[in-house]
Parts: structure tokens; C-alpha cells; sequence
């Protein structure tokens, strides 16, 4: 690591901890040259990851819109906001397991879709009917008579 001082490669680690996130590791350093101390920070590069929406437009993976899908499906039901963020963080790590840095919203669609119909059916059917689009009772029936075949 350079010294930001006096850009000498040669420094030397006093101390590493956590970041306060945990997402990141803390490094204190001194520098062997000029003696001056600064602080890095490594972090996972991660990739990013793609959304192909259904019309054929890509944009980064957003956990903070998928949350709130989940939060607006699940509006008056007894579900903790810690099983939404838990399912959230499920479906970014499967998400990001795959070989694939594009992945089709429909993938995203039927993972959540899996997930919501084993916490609460309710939340399920309204997150079902905006992910199919239902343009009438039909499709809700249809749906429900799905669920119901289920158990």
C-alpha cells in the first residue's frame, strides 16, 4: 500500500478491525519511510448485477426497491420487517451465487413469489396480482385455485 505522504510502498499494518458495517476491514498503517499513519479500508469487489426487465432495459440490482415491493405486498400483515429484509438478503445471495451477472426480473419475480407463498398467502396473492398483471377477478381466482391446490 502507497503512502498517501509520501508515496513510498513500503508500510506496515498496526492494526485491523471490522468497520463499523462489517462490510469492510479497517486497517491502521504507518509508513516505513516518513513514519506518517493512515487508515484503509479493503472491501469485497463485488460485482454488479443486472436486471433485464421485461422490456428489454438493464439496471443495477436494487435491494431497497425489491424491500419495497415486499413492504407494500405485506402492508398490514403480521410479517416482521426482519423476515423481509432476511428474505431480501436470501434472494440477492442466490441472486448472486449464479454464474450469471444479468438476471431476467421474472427470476426475481418467481423467487420471491416461492418465498412469500410459504410466509403468508395473503401478501402472496398481492404480489401476484401485480407481478401478473391480473386485468380482472378471473386472474385472482385463477391464482387463488392455484394456492388452494397447493396445500
Amino acid at each position: 500500500m502507497r503512502c498517501p505522504y509520501c508515496g513510498t510502498a513500503d508500510s506496515r499494518v498496526l492494526d485491523s478491525r471490522p468497520s463499523e458495517e462489517g462490510n469492510a476491514v479497517r486497517r491502521r498503517r504507518e509508513c516505513g519511510e516518513c513514519g506518517k499513519r493512515f487508515t484503509t479500508y479493503e472491501r469485497v469487489d463485488e460485482l454488479p448485477l443486472i436486471v433485464v426487465k421485461k422490456d428489454g432495459r438493464r439496471e443495477l440490482f436494487d435491494r431497497r426497491k425489491l424491500l419495497a415491493g415486499l413492504t407494500t405486498a405485506c402492508q398490514k400483515r403480521t410479517i416482521s420487517t426482519n423476515s423481509l429484509e432476511q428474505m431480501v438478503e436470501e434472494i440477492e445471495r442466490d441472486l448472486r451465487n449464479t454464474a450469471e451477472r444479468e438476471v431476467p426480473s421474472s427470476a426475481i419475480g418467481e423467487q420471491v413469489m416461492m418465498r412469500l407463498r410459504n410466509l403468508d398467502e395473503v401478501a402472496y396473492v398481492r404480489f401476484a396480482s401485480v407481478y401478473h398483471e391480473f386485468r380482472d377477478v378471473q386472474g385472482f381466482m385463477r391464482e387463488i385455485e392455484q394456492l388452494l391446490k397447493k396445500k
